[in-house]
C-alpha cells in the first residue's frame, strides 16, 4: 500500500506530552488529522528523569492521536529542551579542489560535517549545526553561496549543544514506545517556525516560549537564528508559589492560576475574593486576588528578566542588532492574563503573543490554534520538510485473518481454556468483514462444537448425580 506524505511531532513538555499528526493542504498549509494529549510525568524542566513513566505518557498520547486520525504512527520529530542546552557560535572553513567550478550543497554540507566534528566537553553532543553568513575568498555578508565561484569558503556558525545523556534517555523512551525517532529539533526553533512570519525574523526578533518548566528563547535578525538560549523556570514555579503562599494542593493552584491569575497586580481590587474547598471536612479557604496576582507577577518578573538578560548578552542595544520587530510570547505561560503588559514594561520592546494559525488550515480547531500548540505545531512543520512517511492510514482489512487458527491450534488440548478459545475466535471473525477462511471456520466450530459437547455431558452427570 501506498504511504501519503504524513508528518508527525512528539512535544514532550513538562506538564504535557502531545503528539499531532499533520500533512499539507493543496493551499500549502497544514492540516491536523490528530492531536493526543497526555499528562506528562517523569519529566523536570524539560529533561527525563523517569523513562518509565515517560514511555506510558508517550503511549498515552499516540495512542490517541492515532485514535483521532485513524492513522499509525510509524515515526516522529521530537522537540528538545532543558537546561542543558547552551549554544556556541563557532567560524570555520574549506579550500575547495576545484575552485572552477561552482559551489553547490555539497561543499556546504562539508562544511556543517567538519563543524559536526568539533570536539565538545566531555558528555556534550552536537544537536545542530545553523550557518548563519558565508564568505568567500574574503567576500563577506554572503547569504547564499550556491551557484558562486571561490576557492575558499568560509561561514559562521550557531552551534546548538545538549547533553549527551538526555538526549539518549529521550530516543530511548521513544523506542521503548514502539515508535522511531526520525529527528531531532531544538524546542524554541520549532515555536520560531509555527509562530514567526519570515518579516519578523529579518526584522529582528526575540521569541519567549514559557512552557511549563522551562523558558525558551530563540533571537532572529536579517532571517538568521542569532542566539538561543534555556532558562530552567516556567509556569510550573509559578503553581509552586500559589501552593504555598497560598497553603492549598498544587491542582488548586493551576486552577487559580489558569482562571484568575493576572500578571500584573494592580488589576485587582481588594475586596476581590475567590473561596477555595476546604480539604476533607476542613472549612473553604478565602483567598484574595489582588494578593494571588502580587505571587504571579513577582516570579514571571523574575523569569522575564532572566530572559531579557540573555536578549542583553545577544547585543540587541547595538544599532545593528537592535530587534525591530520586538518581542513574541508563546507557550502555555503567554495565556496568563496581562503578562503582554508586563512584559512591555520590563523590557520596553513591543510584544505581542504569537499563536501558530498563521500555518494552519482553516478549519483548524480553536483549541490546536493556541500557544500552547506551538511547538507541535512547529515539529509536525519540521517533519513535513523532511519529507516523512511517518504515519500510514489504518486499514480494516489489515487485521490478521490467520489468528483464529494459531489461536485454536495453540488451545485445542487443554480442556479448561477452551471458553477463552471460544471467545477470541468470535472477537477476530467479529472485526473482519471479510469470508473467513474455509479451514479457520471448520477449526473454530471444532472446538465450538467439543465444547459445547462436554458442557452437556457435564450438565448430564450433574443430573445424574442429583437423581
Amino acid at each position: 500500500m501506498e504511504k501519503e506524505n504524513i508528518a508527525v511531532g512528539l512535544d514532550i513538555g513538562t506538564t504535557k506530552i502531545v503528539a499531532m499528526i499533520g500533512k499539507k493542504n493543496e493551499y500549502g498549509k497544514l492540516e491536523i488529522l490528530g492531536v493526543g494529549k497526555s499528562k506528562s510525568l517523569g519529566v523536570a524542566r524539560g529533561v527525563v528523569n523517569n523513562i518509565t513513566q515517560t514511555i506510558q505518557s508517550i503511549q498515552q498520547a499516540v495512542i490517541e492521536a492515532e485514535a483521532n486520525s485513524g492513522y499509525k504512527i510509524n515515526d516522529v520529530v521530537v522537540g528538545i529542551a532543558g537546561q542543558h542546552i547552551r549554544s556556541i557560535q563557532h567560524t570555520d572553513y574549506v579550500i575547495r579542489t576545484n575552485p572552477e567550478e561552482v559551489i553547490s550543497g555539497r561543499d556546504i554540507q562539508l562544511l556543517i560535517d567538519q563543524v559536526n566534528k568539533l570536539a565538545m566537553l566531555p558528555g556534550e553532543e552536537i544537536i545542530h549545526v545553523l550557518p548563519q553568513e558565508f564568505k568567500i575568498d574574503g567576500q563577506t555578508e554572503i547569504k547564499e553561496p550556491i551557484g558562486m565561484y571561490g576557492a575558499r569558503l568560509e561561514a559562521s556558525f550557531h552551534v546548538v549543544v545538549g547533553q549527551a545523556s538526555s538526549i539518549r534517555n529521550v530516543g530511548r523512551c521513544i523506542q521503548s514506545s514502539g515508535i522511531e525517532l526520525s529527528g531531532l529539533t531544538l524546542e524554541p526553533l520549532a515555536s520560531a517556525d509555527a509562530v514567526l512570519s519570515q518579516e519578523e525574523k529579518e526584522a529582528g526578533v526575540a521569541l519567549i516560549d514559557i512552557g511549563g518548566g522551562t523558558t525558551d528563547l530563540a533571537i532572529f535578525k536579517d532571517g538568521i537564528i542569532r542566539h538561543t538560549a534555556v532558562v530552567p523556570f516556567g509556569g510550573n514555579v509559578i503553581t509552586d508559589d500559589i501552593k504555598e503562599g497560598c497553603s492549598i494542593i498544587e491542582k488548586q493552584a493551576e486552577l487559580l492560576k489558569t482562571k484568575f491569575g493576572s500578571a500584573w497586580p494592580g488589576e485587582n481590587k481588594d475586596n476581590e475574593i475567590v473561596s477555595i474547598p476546604g480539604l476533607r471536612g476542613r472549612d473553604p479557604k478565602e483567598i484574595s486576588l489582588k494578593n494571588l496576582s502580587k505571587i504571579i507577577h513577582a516570579r514571571v518578573v523574575e523569569i522575564i528578566e532572566q530572559v531579557f538578560t540573555e536578549i542583553k548578552a545577544y547585543g540587541h542595544e547595538d544599532p545593528r542588532k537592535k530587534l525591530i520587530a520586538g518581542i513574541v510570547l508563546t507557550g502555555g505561560g503567554s495565556n496568563l492574563k496581562h503578562i503582554k503588559q508586563l512584559v512591555e514594561y520590563i523590557t520596553g520592546m513591543d510584544t505581542r503573543i504569537g499563536y501558530p494559525n498563521e500555518h494552519l488550515a482553516g478549519n483548524s480547531s480553536e483549541e490546536i490554534s493556541s500557544p500552547l500548540f506551538a511547538t507541535a505545531v512547529g515539529l509536525v512543520m519540521n517533519s513535513i520538510e523532511n519529507n516523512s512517511n511517518s504515519a500510514y492510514k489504518i486499514e480494516l482489512k489489515e487485521v490478521p485473518v490467520e489468528a483464529p487458527r494459531q489461536v485454536a491450534f495453540q488451545q485445542m488440548a487443554p480442556v479448561a481454556t477452551a471458553p477463552i478459545v471460544e471467545e477470541k475466535a468470535e472477537e477476530v471473525s467479529d472485526a473482519i468483514e471479510e469470508p473467513i477462511n474455509l479451514e479457520t471456520e471448520t477449526t473454530e466450530h471444532k472446538i465450538k462444537r467439543s465444547f459445547f459437547d462436554r458442557y452437556v455431558e457435564k450438565i448430564k452427570d450433574f443430573l445424574d448425580n442429583a437423581e
